[in-house]
């Protein structure tokens, strides 16, 4: 198909034909249209031209053109002024948030708005403090929250009324990863020295279970709350005190050396820190490092330090806390001290089984068959009953025992019957023995004869 032109034109700027005036200039244009007719791409020719659009023509920047015809040209708006820009603002009903507040339901807004008036009242509280209890972690965002400065450090007098609390709870519950926590709350960086001071000071005073305890708590707090040097400046400040805790403890030193002993065995220490101690005068801390070194010095000494304290009362065999009654009983008989006899059946840890000694100490009492025995006997154990070491039960069970075994206790013992029937009527006067188990008290039965007329047979005691 063959191209057909189309003829020129010369039009101005502003759409009129060239012989048009324009305040005395004549401004002219060459705007040539062609027009192109394209191939048909479907089977079927077209006639139609195809026009190219048409485009309004620009100013020549190198024109001139006077201020008419360019205020012609282009209109420029005047800015508003100031005042009037400030009455726009305030008539503006949009936030100024620049968030899109969506409506409620019910009014009031949406977010990054007032919300309605009485909103605040019923809104939930949010902490941000985990330590809280209203704490919940749902409603916290990715922001980080400063909760509070770091405070201050404590006084060794503050902490060391703290610790003490903490320290004798955990005598109760044995739970030291509840001591290491309430431990790191606490602003003691400088000062935890002190840690190893107070829980072994407090030990001094406490039975063997406790002291196992406070080994086991500090292995537990080594590298975790405090390191090695300050478990070293904790026994140094322990022994340079030492002379003044023999006053409350006799036993002092050798405890404080079992405690050494313990941690050296347990990491804690360096084994060097009993031999660095070499010009030590006091009497009282080389009894005390003696006595670490020779519990270290001993075969398997790192296994046998883990029962340093003995074994808990419960565990032990049963024939073995037999065997430590009856030394006692024979050890108080020699010495006559209620007293000690006393603090060594506490020790024993195993209250549950204090009718034994009930028990053995009336077989002793029956065994010896002397006035001076059953005096000593029964004041020891009118003592153990004041002071409330041996319950009232345990008192019967161990009577009672003693009770039901006198067929097998009379055959050892002929005179058996009568020394018990007189041992019992003083404890009853004593005190530690009731009047019920008074009354129930067994006799022998004595044999009948011919002569008494039954008939030549011999009747047994039952009869």
């Amino acid at each position: 198909m063959s191209s057909m032109e189309v003829e020129p034109q010369q039009v101005n700027g502003f759409g009129g034909s060239k012989n048009s005036p324009t305040n005395g200039h004549h401004v002219q244009f060459d705007t040539t249209v062609k027009v192109v007719t394209m191939p048909a791409t479907s089977t079927q020719p077209s006639s139609r031209p195809k026009h190219k659009a048409r485009r309004r023509a620009r100013v020549p920047a190198n024109l001139d053109i006077g201020e008419d015809e360019t205020s012609s040209v282009s209109s420029t708006t005047k800015p508003p002024s100031p005042s009037k820009l400030k009455k726009m603002a305030d008539k503006e009903r949009r936030s100024r948030s620049g968030r899109r507040g969506q409506p409620k339901k019910g009014g009031g807004g949406g977010k990054g708005t007032w919300g309605n008036i009485t909103d605040e009242m019923y809104a939930e509280p949010v902490t941000h403090d985990t330590h809280d209890p209203n704490y919940d972690s749902v409603d916290e965002d990715d922001a980080t929250y400063l909760v509070s400065p770091s405070s201050s450090q404590m006084s060794a007098l503050d902490f060391e009324k703290t610790a003490i609390e903490i320290f004798k709870e955990y005598f109760d519950h044995g739970d030291t990863q509840e001591v290491a926590s309430s431990l790191e709350e606490l602003s003691i960086k400088n000062i935890k020295h002190e840690v190893v001071r107070i829980v072994v000071t407090l030990a001094l005073e406490e039975k063997a279970a406790n002291r196992e305890k406070v080994s086991v708590l500090l292995s537990d707090l080594y590298g975790q709350v405090i390191n090695g040097r300050e478990v070293a400046k904790g026994f140094d400040i322990i022994l340079s005190q030492l002379n003044d805790l023999i006053l409350d403890t006799p036993d002092a030193a050798s405890v404080i050396g079992n405690f050494i002993a313990r941690c050296v065995a347990d990491d804690c220490l360096p084994p060097a820190f009993v031999s660095n101690h070499t010009d030590v005068t006091n009497e009282q801390i080389i009894v005390a490092l003696k006595r670490a070194q020779l519990l270290l010095s001993i075969k398997h000494s790192i296994a046998r330090l883990d029962n340093v304290w003995g074994v808990g009362g419960g565990q032990r065999p049963v024939m073995f806390l037999i065997s430590k009654m009856n030394l006692l009983l024979k050890e108080y008989l020699s010495s006559g001290d209620c007293e000690e006899a006393t603090r060594c059946l506490r020790d024993l840890e195993v209250p549950h089984f204090h009718h034994e000694l009930v028990h053995e100490a009336l077989v002793l009492v029956m065994e010896d068959a002397t006035d001076h025995t059953a005096k000593m006997i029964a004041s020891l154990l009118q003592h153990m009953g004041q002071t409330g070491v041996i319950s009232t039960d345990q008192f019967n069970s161990g009577i009672m025992r003693v009770f039901s075994d006198m067929t097998d206790i009379v055959l050892d013992i002929p005179n058996a019957y009568h020394t018990l029937s007189k041992f019992v009527e003083r404890g009853a006067a004593a005190g530690f023995v009731s009047r019920q188990i008074a009354e129930e008290i067994p006799s022998r039965g004595r044999k009948r004869y011919v002569s008494e007329g039954d008939g030549g047979a011999i009747k047994s005691p039952e009869d």
